[in-house]
C-alpha cells in the first residue's frame, strides 16, 4: 500500500544509508521499523506489573550491602 509520510531529514538520511548499506529497499526498512515499535508496544502493554509482598519487619539489616549477592547469601545462611 501507498501513503505519504513526513520524515525528518536526518532521520530519513540515516534510513537511506543503511538500505544502501543492507541492500534493502527504503520501504523495507521502515516497514521494519514500525512493526519493530509495534511490536515493543504491544509487549509493554501485555506486561503486567508484580505485585510483591510486604511482610513485617523494619527493613533491610543495617550494613548489610544488599547489591552483594554474598552478602546477602552469608545474612539467609545465618538466618535458616
Amino acid at each position: 500500500m501507498r501513503t505519504t509520510l513526513t520524515i525528518d531529514a536526518e532521520v530519513l538520511a540515516a534510513f537511506k544509508r543503511q538500505a544502501a548499506e543492507t541492500h534493502k529497499t527504503l520501504s523495507s526498512l521502515i516497514e521494519s521499523a514500525l512493526r519493530e515499535h509495534l511490536a515493543r508496544q504491544r509487549d509493554t502493554q501485555e506486561t503486567k506489573p508484580v505485585d510483591f509482598p510486604v511482610v513485617d519487619g523494619s527493613g533491610p539489616t543495617p550494613g548489610l550491602d544488599l547489591s552483594s549477592n554474598a552478602a546477602v547469601l552469608r545474612l539467609l545462611d545465618e538466618v535458616s
